[in-house]
């Protein structure tokens, strides 16, 4: 009998669903080093050779047909047909490792079993049942890397994966008919080979689901031939292929975990390390680099105290040196007139000569202390011309009658 097709539809629909809408933030890594896993699945096998059983059930509908004596037994006549496609379920189970973080090893062992049979009903509306099994017992040896982070990361985890597969056949792989049975020769060195990609649906306490699709190509062989099994089949030896499209979902859980705590912590530290790095290099800096410039800048204050100090004594130095001078100006002014005058004075009494000598003692003013002088500029400029002004008048006054 044929399987619904809603069944298929629902399958698919199902399966596509966990995928796309299963909830991102609560995925974890696949922690396990040691695992189990169950893999229920949806295949279309690879199997042309199908068309072998239908022509004998044609053959033998017309031959049912043809016993027909009246037009109402030719009508009871009437026949099923094969379905065009070998749709199954195929059933996986194994174990993994995962030696490295996100590399995984994987031996499973899977059992592929797709029966299809029809009904045909002949003239006096008897019933012939037809059918057609194919089962199948691959052994594969599977390597599932995990894609980085960096290069897929929708949250932070490595969700997506690809897997890359080898299959052996295991007594047990055959094709069973109403007409007989052949089996598939088992080679040592196998002969099949799959892969798929794969998404990580969702992990919760050490269960982890994966959703994948893939594809398997698993040849097989016999030493007997069609038409052991099927009416007028060909008579070379028997070949076939168990292996074709999947959609699959694994379940596994870890019986060996690495832990997750010191995962956490290890990331954690290593997320948290350049910050930690980067505050301490900028305390001992700030620690460090405050007592140098606030030396510095004392060191450039006293600096600027000591230069200002020399400036003043520099300037006292000078007004001492220019009040100096001034004063020894002063006195070889002061004695200029008087040896000037006394040069071309007429001769004359004592007693006048000390009376017109009197300005002298402007001269004994001259070593007076250089705190007590007044200012340089005026003492250069209104000594000097008032000294000219007296002896000017001593030797007028000596040159009259």
């Amino acid at each position: 009998m044929k399987r619904p097709l809603f069944l298929k539809t629902v399958l698919c629909v199902l399966l596509f669903a966990a995928m796309v809408f299963a909830d991102a933030d609560k995925v974890e890594h696949d922690n396990g080093r040691i695992s189990i896993f169950l893999q229920p699945a949806i295949s279309f096998l690879n199997f042309e050779e199908r068309q072998y059983f239908q022509n004998a059930v044609d053959t033998i509908y017309r031959e049912l047909y043809s016993q027909a004596l009246t037009e109402s037994e030719s009508l009871t006549v009437a026949k099923q047909d094969f379905q065009k496609v070998n749709f199954c379920f195929p059933i996986t189970g194994g174990l993994q490792f995962q030696p490295i973080r996100d590399n995984f090893l994987s031996l499973g062992l899977s059992f592929i079993y797709d029966h299809e049979s029809v009904v045909l009903t002949d003239r006096k509306n008897k019933t012939h049942h037809y059918e057609y099994t194919i089962q199948g017992m691959p052994l594969f040896l599977e390597y599932r890397l995990a894609i980085p982070k960096n290069l897929m990361d929708l949250s932070g985890e490595s969700l997506f994966s690809v897997a890359v597969r080898w299959y052996w056949v295991l007594p047990g792989t055959e094709i069973y008919s109403s007409w007989g049975k052949i089996d598939a020769e088992t080679p040592l060195y196998g002969g099949g080979f799959g892969f798929s990609i794969g998404y990580l649906i969702t992990s919760w306490k050490g269960f982890n689901v994966f959703g994948d699709i893939g594809y398997s190509s698993i040849p097989v062989k016999s030493k007997k031939s069609y038409a052991d099994i099927v009416p007028d089949g060909p008579t070379d030896k028997a070949k076939w292929n168990i292996g074709g499209l999947q959609l699959q979902i694994r379940v596994g859980f870890g019986l060996w975990n690495y832990p997750k705590a010191a995962l956490d912590s290890a990331a954690s530290d290593s997320s948290k390390a350049p910050k930690k790095i980067a505050t301490t290099t900028t305390s001992k800096d700030s620690t460090a680099k405050t007592p140098i410039a606030k030396k510095a800048d004392s060191t450039a204050t006293a600096a600027d105290t000591t230069s200002n100090k020399a400036d003043s004594t520099a300037k006292v130095a000078d007004t001492t040196a220019v009040a100096t001078d001034t004063t020894s100006k002063v006195a070889d002014t002061t004695v200029a007139p008087v040896d000037t005058a006394a040069k071309t004075a007429v001769p004359t009494t004592k007693a006048d000569t000390a009376a017109k000598a009197a300005p002298a003692p402007a001269a004994t003013n001259a070593p007076a202390p250089a705190d007590s002088l007044p200012p340089p500029a005026t003492d250069k400029k209104s000594e000097p011309k008032k000294q000219e002004e007296k002896a000017t008048e001593t030797s007028t006054k000596n040159a009259g009658p």
